[in-house]
Formats: C-alpha cells, sequence, structure tokens
C-alpha cells in the first residue's frame, strides 16, 4: 500500500498538478502559497455568543451568497455544502445554553493540512487556512480530520461562481476567512453582516498585535476555543461560552 502520509510522496502528489502537457503549456502554473500574507499577521475572529441569538443565521445567509455554496442541492439537502453553520449548545451542568456560528476554526496546527496527501489543504503565513482546488483529489481525508466538520465535499456541478471563490464538483471546501476580501484590506462577510443586524457580535483582527482591537478583546474576557483540548492553537475565540 503507497504511505501517502510519506513527506516526498507528497510532494510528488503536488508536483503532478504542474504537469508540462507539452512544450509551453502546463496543466496549472504554480503559485506560491500565501504569496499576498504576511507571516508577522495572525487573522482571527472573535465571537460573543452573548450576542448570538438562536434565531439569527445573517452570517450564513451573507456568507453563501458572497461564495455561491447557497445554491440548489438537486434534491439532496444532506449534500448542502456549509461553510459556516449556526450551532445551539447546552451545558449539562448548568443547564446554560448558547447558539454560536462554528466554521473553520483556522488552526495554527490545523489537522486537514497533516492529512492532506497533495498538499491542497495548505495554511497560509498569516494563520488562514484554504483549499487549493486545483490540486485537490476528492479523498477527503482533510474533512475526517477536522475535529469541527467544518468542510464540505461538493457531489454535484456548482454554478453561479464567484470572483476570487472557485468551486468545482469533486473537491472540498470551507471557510475561506474571506481571503480575498482580507487580501484588499475589507472585513469577511460574516462581520459585516453581524454588524448589520446591529448585534455586532463577531469582531475580526490579528491576533499578533497586541494594539488591534481583537487582542485587547481576548485579554480582557478571556474566551474559550471549541475543542482546546486538543491544543491546535485556533484562530477563532468565542466569548461567553
Amino acid at each position: 500500500m503507497t504511505d501517502v502520509s510519506n513527506p516526498s510522496r507528497r510532494s510528488l502528489l503536488a508536483g503532478l498538478a504542474t504537469l508540462t502537457l507539452a512544450p509551453g503549456i502546463v496543466l496549472m502554473a504554480p503559485q506560491p502559497a500565501g504569496a499576498a500574507a504576511t507571516a508577522g499577521k495572525r487573522w482571527g475572529l472573535l465571537i460573543d455568543t452573548t450576542k448570538c441569538s438562536s434565531g439569527c443565521d445573517a452570517c450564513v445567509q451573507a456568507c453563501g451568497a458572497e461564495h455561491g455554496w447557497s445554491d440548489p442541492t438537486h434534491g439532496r439537502p444532506d449534500q448542502a455544502p456549509r461553510w459556516v453553520r449556526k450551532v445551539d449548545v447546552k451545558d449539562p451542568a448548568s443547564g446554560k445554553t448558547a447558539s454560536l456560528p462554528v466554521m473553520c476554526q483556522h488552526c495554527a496546527k490545523p489537522p486537514c493540512v497533516d492529512v492532506c496527501p497533495t498538499g491542497a489543504s495548505f495554511k497560509r503565513a498569516d494563520g488562514i487556512v484554504l483549499v487549493d482546488r486545483h490540486i485537490c483529489i476528492g479523498c477527503r481525508y482533510c474533512m475526517m480530520a477536522c475535529p469541527f466538520k467544518a468542510r464540505s465535499f461538493v457531489h454535484e456541478d456548482v454554478t453561479s461562481q464567484r470572483p476570487g471563490t472557485p468551486r468545482g464538483n469533486g473537491t472540498v471546501e470551507g471557510c475561506t476567512l474571506c481571503v480575498t476580501r482580507v487580501d484588499a484590506g475589507k472585513l469577511p462577510v460574516c462581520v459585516d453582516a453581524c454588524a448589520g443586524t446591529g448585534k455586532g457580535a463577531i469582531l475580526f483582527g490579528d491576533l499578533n498585535d497586541p494594539n488591534s482591537a481583537i487582542s485587547r478583546r481576548v485579554r480582557e474576557v478571556a474566551p474559550a476555543r471549541l475543542r482546546a483540548d486538543l491544543r491546535l492553537d485556533t484562530g477563532v475565540h468565542y466569548q461567553g461560552l
């Protein structure tokens, strides 16, 4: 059996993505991962669950519209993509309940990257975890490795492609933290959508900057992280859990 976890094997498989088909013609021109990223930054989110209500899914709707994953699922709602979903949780000891959005947690030590045999799952220098659809082979190892169920597999042909958000049948996808917007100096759409409701429950910023609003808030409220026991150093924090 081929050991796909072997680094040399992974490099070989990833290299096939730039296979020369004929002189001057390649399947995909190589692009340096995270060319626009800055290693000194660590983008992240702080979600205040005390401001997030169970009936509100503005962040989910905005994400779907921005990236085109809210299109019809050909009668298979069980196969609907979910870049972000609302989850209601309850503390069995205290009975306390909370509603919160769950998406890719943009781990500093992402399990999805560790298990990917082609290098399609990768982490940018600024902490954003992405999937290169050009070299994703649809093995779904990353989906099994993710403890947050934050990735979806595209089962059907997709339509209504959005600029900056390539999607394709047979590939895996998930929250990109609106990377093209971030690189353009804008906020992720979930942040804007939540602010538009008047709740302002989602704060975005540079976790590496001690003077950023998100860093100051993290120090003040000591938020929780999902599955902190796994020590993945997630980039998404939750206040009020």
